[in-house]
C-alpha cells in the first residue's frame, strides 16, 4: 500500500485526517557479528530521536551487510526482505540510521512505496521543533535548506519528464522541460535563501560577540556544561542555580544556551552555561549551522563534561563529545569530566575505565545532589591553577598594559607612586607570564 497520505508539515510528519502518530520502520547496518550489539544500541538511540520527533516505532531491524550497494545502500536481497517487513507492518515511513544520498533516497522510496528518511533529516526535524530563540531557528533553517538543495531533483522528477516542443510538429528537443526550468528556479531561490539566512546569522553572531565581550569585562570565570544529549546538563544547571531550564527525558530537550551566575563555596562568582547536547553522527550541516551556539563551549574558561554513567554506551558517548570538541577547535580546552547519575548504580568497571581515560574527574548525581561539594572543590582548584595573585609596578605611560590588566584581571589594590601604578591583581596565568618583568615582591 502506498503511503501517499503522509505529508511534511514544517518539521513534523503528520497523517491526513488522523490523530495517531505516524509509524516507522527503523533500519541500521553493521559489518561482522562483533558489531551487532553496537548497531542495536544505535537503533535504540534512533528510536529515541524518532520518538522525540513525534513518530512511533513499530519495528527495528539491524542488518548484517557484506557489501553496500551504491544505488540502494543495502544489497538487493536485503532490500527485498526489508520491503516485505515494511509492508507486513504497514508502516508509514522507513528511517535509516545513517545518512543516505539523494539518489539512494529516491530509489528506496520507489522500492518501499512510502517516504524514506535518514538520521540527518530526523535530527534536523527534532532541532526545528525544539529551537526557541531566533538564532537557533535561523541556524536550523539554514541547515534544512542546505540539506534539501541536492534533493531538488527528487521533488521535481514528475515535471522533468515533460518535453518542450517547437510548436511546428516536432523537433523541439532543444527546449528545456518544465522540470528542468523549475529546478533552476528553485536553485536560485535556495541560493538567495542561504545568503539571506547567513546574513541574518552574522547579525545575531555579532550580538553574541558583544555579550561575550561584556562577560570578559565582568571578570567572572565561565564554565560551559557540555556533554552528550540527555546526559543531565540542564538538570545540573537547575540544581546549582535554580535556573528553571526546561528538563525532559528526551534527546535535545535543550537547544538554546542558558547562562546563570553561581557562587562557589569560596564566595567566588562564576557563570555557568548550559549548551546544546552532542550526539553520535552529528550531521556536518548542524556542526556548521550551530557553530556560533557551540562557540560558547570554545570561549569558556573551563568545560564541565557530563557523562551519563548509567548509559550502556557511556564510553562511546564521551568519546563522541571529545571528537566534536576537536572539530570545533576546542580539543585543548581545560576539561573536567563529571561522571553523572551515580545514583543509578553504574558498573564499577565502567567508572574505573572512565576515570583512567579522563583523569580530571568527579562523580555526582545532578538529581540527588550527591557529590556537589566535591564538584565545587574541583572547580575551585582548577580555577586557582588558571589564575595568579601578583603585585606589579607599571609606568603610567604604558597604558596598553594597564588596560589589558583592567580588562582581564581582578584589581584588589591600586596605588600611585610618582609616575608608576602599583597594582595587586588576580589575573589569568597567561597574562601573569606577560607581566613577569613588571612584578615586585617575587
Amino acid at each position: 500500500m502506498k503511503k501517499d497520505h503522509i505529508v511534511r508539515d514544517e518539521s513534523r510528519l503528520v497523517l491526513h485526517g488522523a490523530q495517531a502518530a505516524p509509524t516507522a520502520f527503523l533500519v541500521s547496518t553493521y559489518h561482522g557479528a562483533a558489531q551487532r550489539a553496537i548497531c542495536e544500541e544505535h537503533l535504540e538511540e534512533l528510536e529515541l530521536l524518532v520518538q522525540t520527533y513525534g513518530v512511533r516505532t513499530v519495528h527495528k531491524e539491524a542488518c548484517a551487510i557484506r557489501k553496500f550497494d551504491a544505488s540502494i545502500y543495502v544489497g538487493k536481497g536485503k532490500l527485498e526482505e526489508l520491503i516485505r517487513m515494511a509492508h507486513e507492518e504497514d508502516v508509514d515511513l522507513v528511517i535509516f540510521d545513517d545518512e543516505i544520498t539523494p539518489a539512494q533516497q529516491r530509489n528506496l522510496q520507489k522500492a518501499f512505496e512510502r517516504p524514506v528518511m535518514d538520521r540527518t533529516e530526523i535530527i534536523l526535524g527534532v532541532f526545528a521543533q525544539r529551537a526557541q530563540t531566533r538564532e537557533a531557528r535561523l541556524q536550523i533553517e539554514l541547515a534544512k535548506v542546505r540539506y534539501e538543495a541536492p534533493r531538488l531533483k527528487r521533488l521535481w522528477t514528475h515535471l522533468s519528464r515533460q518535453q518542450g516542443t517547437s510548436g511546428s510538429g516536432g523537433g523541439g528537443a532543444y527546449l528545456k522541460g518544465e522540470g528542468e526550468k523549475q529546478i533552476e528556479i528553485d536553485r536560485r531561490i535556495l541560493k538567495r535563501k542561504i545568503d539571506q539566512l547567513q546574513a541574518e546569522i552574522e547579525v545575531v553572531r555579532a550580538h553574541r560577540d558583544t555579550q561575550r565581550t561584556s562577560r570578559l569585562r565582568s571578570e567572572i570565570p565561565v564554565f560551559a556544561i557540555i556533554g552528550y544529549t540527555n546526559a543531565g546538563k540542564s538538570t545540573l544547571l537547575n540544581a546549582l542555580t535554580h535556573a528553571g531550564v526546561f528538563v525532559e527525558d528526551k534527546l535535545f530537550a535543550t537547544l538554546d544556551t542558558t547562562t546563570r551566575k553561581f557562587t562557589l563555596k569560596n564566595n567566588q562568582d562564576i557563570l555557568l552555561i548550559d549548551t546544546v547536547g552532542f550526539i553520535r553522527k552529528l550531521p556536518h550541516l548542524l556542526v556548521a549551522a550551530f557553530k556560533s551556539t557551540l562557540e560558547e563551549a570554545i570561549e569558556a574558561d573551563i568545560l564541565l563534561h557530563l557523562v551519563d554513567v548509567s548509559h550502556p554506551m557511556a564510553e562511546e558517548q564521551a568519546a563522541t563529545t571529545h571528537e566534536v570538541l576537536k572539530e570545533l577547535g576546542a580539543g585543548k580546552k581545560t576539561i573536567l569530566t563529571v561522571l553523572n547519575k551515580i545514583d543509578k548504580d553504574p558498573s564499577p568497571s565502567l567508572i574505573h575505565r572512565l576515570r583512567m581515560t579522563y583523569p580530571k574527574n568527579v562523580q555526582i548525581s545532578a538529581l540527588t545532589h550527591e557529590g556537589f561539594d566535591e564538584l565545587q572543590e574541583v572547580m575551585i582548584q582548577e580555577l586557582s591553577r588558571q589564575r595568579q595573585l601578583i603585585e606589579v609596578r607599571i609606568p603610567q605611560s604604558e597604558y596598553a598594559m594597564i588596560s589589558e590588566i583592567m580588562r582581564f584581571g581582578n584589581v584588589l589594590r591600586q596605588e600611585y607612586e610618582e609616575n608608576d601604578i602599583l597594582l595587586r591583581v588576580d589575573v589569568p596565568t597567561a597574562l601573569a607570564g606577560k607581566l613577569a618583568s613588571y612584578q615586585i615582591n617575587v
